[in-house]
């Protein structure tokens, strides 16, 4: 059955939400929706006191690793940690307290997927303990992978193909809709309903969520298969749109 999964996003050390698509390295054109008041432990403190588990905490560019630790030790094994995660500091993030570790930019040279990546990482850590990230862009009536913050594009496709091969070196996807992410405009339908058709492993969509009604048309879109992030339309992150406890109350 699809669920809510919490999500910490962390940008200059500070918990944020962000127009993903505006990320860059300067920061010029950086949109922000939202600034905490609170730390990344005071968020973590709250999934864990509502046993939210498998939510994800972002690293989104430098800056963030004390913050990523604060709530990692406010939760220990309760969130899966990204961001800047390779086959170097992979067992160092697990052992600051993340249950598992998101990979994305690591599995790309430029344009190109590279498998060797994957298959090193999963024999280092083992698959159960790896989510891969496919952070993604419409592109020819399509999706790619987007990398290095979603500034860009791949040549790597997400397809029924591609997500079988994946997840013999996973335990989990998670999907960024970046097109969407931090709009509050809507769910990427088409992208959901692909993935409830392709997924053979846990899948979690983030992007574009506006509503709590989303969750019903997310299971309803994948038969159950794929769970729901939201972002800035979140009250607990300064949004209007959905409460936290109406997250909690569908779980």
């Amino acid at each position: 059955m699809t669920t809510f999964r919490p999500c910490i996003d962390l940008h200059d050390g500070q918990v944020k939400q962000i127009v993903g698509g505006t990320l860059s390295d300067d920061q010029q054109g950086l949109e922000t929706n939202f600034v905490a008041e609170h730390d990344s432990a005071w968020f973590a403190n709250l999934y864990r006191k509502d046993n939210l588990r498998g939510g994800h905490i972002i690293k989104l560019g430098p800056g963030n690793d004390e913050a990523a630790k604060l709530a990692l030790n406010a939760w220990p094994k309760g969130m899966h940690l990204g961001g800047g995660i390779n086959a170097d500091n992979a067992q160092e993030w697990l052992d600051a307290g993340a249950e598992k570790v998101i990979i994305t930019s690591y599995l790309f040279d430029g344009p190109n997927f590279l498998l060797d990546r994957l298959q090193h990482i999963a024999d280092l850590i083992g698959k159960e303990q790896l989510v891969v990230d496919l952070s993604c862009r419409r592109k020819n009536d399509s999706w790619y992978v987007s990398t290095n913050r979603w500034q860009d594009v791949s040549d790597y496709e997400v397809n029924a193909e591609h997500l079988e091969d994946l997840s013999a070196y996973c335990s989990e996807f998670l999907i960024h809709a970046a097109d969407v992410e931090g709009k509050c405009e809507g769910i990427d339908q088409e992208l959901v309903a692909f993935l409830g058709k392709h997924v053979s492993i846990p899948c979690t969509y983030a992007g574009g969520a506006k509503s709590i009604d989303d969750l019903q048309i997310v299971s309803d879109l994948s038969n159950g298969k794929v769970d729901l992030t939201y972002g800035s339309a979140l009250d607990i992150f300064g949004g209007t749109l959905v409460t936290y406890q109406d997250c909690l109350n569908w779980n």
